[in-house]
C-alpha cells in the first residue's frame, strides 16, 4: 500500500521581539500597553499538548487590528508537578515574546523597541529572527 505524506508549510509573517522582564503577565501587559499606547486584552490561555510530555499553558494578551495583530506571549509555564516549561526552550532567557503582524506597515518596529526599552519595568528588548528559531512552530497560536 502506498503512503502519502502531508507536508504543511507555515507562514511566519510577523516580527518578533523578545522581552526580558520578570513581571506577572498582567503587569507586563500593562507595561506594554503604557509604552506603546495600545490596548492588549487578556485572551484564553494558549495550550500546547505534547506526546509524552506535560501540556504547556501559556498566558496571552492580544490586540486585533484590521490588517494584523499584536500579541504578547509569556515564555514560561509550570506543569502540575512544578516543572518549568518554555514556549521557546532555546530562548529561556526571554520572559515574554511580542509578535507584531501588520500588513499595512503602520507599526514601526524601531519605534516599538525604543518605547519598550524606555519602560522602567522592561530590562531588555531584542529583535529576533523567526527563521533562526528552532521551535518557531510553538509561536503559531492561531
Amino acid at each position: 500500500m502506498r503512503k502519502t505524506k502531508l507536508q504543511v508549510e507555515h507562514d511566519f509573517d510577523f516580527e518578533l521581539l523578545g522581552l526580558v522582564a520578570p513581571l506577572k503577565d498582567y503587569k507586563m501587559a500593562w507595561a506594554v500597553n503604557s509604552s506603546l499606547d495600545i490596548k492588549l486584552i487578556k485572551s484564553n490561555d494558549y495550550q500546547l499538548e505534547f506526546i509524552n510530555q506535560p501540556n504547556l499553558v501559556i498566558s496571552q494578551f492580544i490586540l486585533e487590528k484590521e490588517h494584523g495583530f499584536i500579541q504578547l506571549l509569556k515564555n514560561r509555564s509550570f506543569s502540575d508537578s512544578g516543572q518549568t516549561l518554555y514556549l521557546v526552550p532555546e530562548l529561556k532567557i526571554m520572559d515574554y515574546f511580542l509578535l507584531l503582524q501588520d500588513f499595512t506597515h503602520e507599526t514601526n518596529l524601531n519605534w516599538c523597541i525604543e518605547k519598550l526599552s524606555g519602560s522602567k519595568f522592561i530590562q531588555n528588548v531584542v529583535k529576533l529572527d523567526v527563521s533562526k528559531i528552532k521551535s518557531k512552530e510553538n509561536l503559531l497560536t492561531y
